[in-house]
């Protein structure tokens, strides 16, 4: 339901011809395969796997892509469909497809570790595109420099194969509810608009803050990992694809500095509430904070001592060490 809906209101990609739009495709796959080398000598992460194919795709394609991972992420298949009610998932259907069509259109690649063997990396070719077009940069260099971030995911992944079942489990606690009375997830909620007009921040914030703030601790303690773990690895995708330098991608400088303009300009009200709801304006604070993070620790360090926070769920940062990385230094490193 969730992937009809949202290929039903997919707004459509830019204009192209089918001879750009071919040539994009193959440059793609093989700005996946070349980022590979680099990635993997800044990172000095080398797992010896083979190097999977991307899966390059249209917006619809991605929304099936991720009505899938969402799938298999949360357990939520159709075995089970029949003992749950015919028409019980219809509304989350349809309010995931709305949000699904919505992102299709901002994201522009993503690795999935919980889809097929090697998991799967996903580019979307019509978004990276039209941002390549806006920000006036050069097609090769910026369809590489993308590459970066998301290969760098993917070898995030099969260097620490632990990260799948760290992330599935975390999940799973978000998920478990039980039947706690609302009067008590209001009570909580209450008290941190209270906490907040006292000037008491909270280090998720926005909309994510209130949804933390209504949860009972197990779940909130599961957010919390799941928040520093999304924190790490855009950060250390961000620090990669910049460090690569312009011996690989000559206009990276240039390229950062317009993306990063990019991300500043202001929305109209109704693209602000909506990133606001689906927590895309937390996600751009996640490449900001852990970048900076990234940055700090292997300045201090080097990158083969960073490299130990791949080791277990122990080793990767807490909430106060993200704004304060000599702390996760102090105490991982001694």
């Amino acid at each position: 339901m969730a992937a009809r809906t949202g290929s039903a209101l997919v707004p459509a990609g830019p204009r192209t011809s089918r001879y750009s739009a071919e040539q994009a495709v193959a440059e793609l796959a093989a700005a996946s395969k070349h980022a590979e080398g680099p990635v993997r000598q800044v990172s000095r992460l080398v797992d010896g796997s083979v190097v999977p194919e991307a899966l390059i795709v249209d917006r619809p394609g991605w929304i099936r892509a991720a009505a899938d991972s969402m799938s298999q992420l949360t357990g939520s298949g159709v075995d089970d469909a029949a003992e749950r009610g015919k028409f019980a998932g219809k509304p989350a259907g349809l309010q995931a497809g709305a949000m699904l069509a919505f992102l299709s259109t901002a994201i522009l690649g993503q690795y999935d570790p919980f889809t097929g063997p090697n998991g799967t990396l996903l580019l979307v070719a019509p978004n990276i595109m039209a941002v390549e077009r806006a920000l006036s940069v050069p097609p090769s260099d910026f369809r590489l420099w993308v590459c970066l971030h998301e290969v760098t995911h993917r070898v995030q992944f099969s260097s620490a194969p632990w990260l799948s079942d760290y992330m599935k489990s975390n999940v799973e606690t978000l998920g478990d509810t039980g039947d706690e009375p609302l009067a008590d997830m209001l009570g909580r909620l209450v008290e941190a608009v209270k906490e907040r007009r006292r000037g008491i921040e909270d280090p998720a914030g926005g909309v994510i803050g209130l949804l933390r703030a209504t949860q009972a601790e197990p779940q909130r303690d599961a957010l919390d990992r799941l928040l520093m773990l999304g924190t790490l690895l855009e950060g250390h995708a961000d620090h990669v694809m910049d460090a690569v330098g312009p011996a690989v991608v000559p206009s990276v400088t240039r390229i950062r500095a317009a993306f990063d303009q990019r991300r500043k300009r202001p929305a109209n009200p109704i693209q602000r509430l909506l990133r606001a709801l689906l927590g895309m304006d937390a996600k751009v604070a996640q490449y900001v904070r852990g970048k900076k993070f990234v940055d700090e620790v292997v300045d201090t360090v080097g990158m083969d001592r960073f490299n130990t926070i791949w080791t277990d769920a122990e080793t990767l940062p807490r909430t106060d060490e993200i704004a304060d990385p000599q702390r996760w230094v102090r105490r991982v490193l001694g």
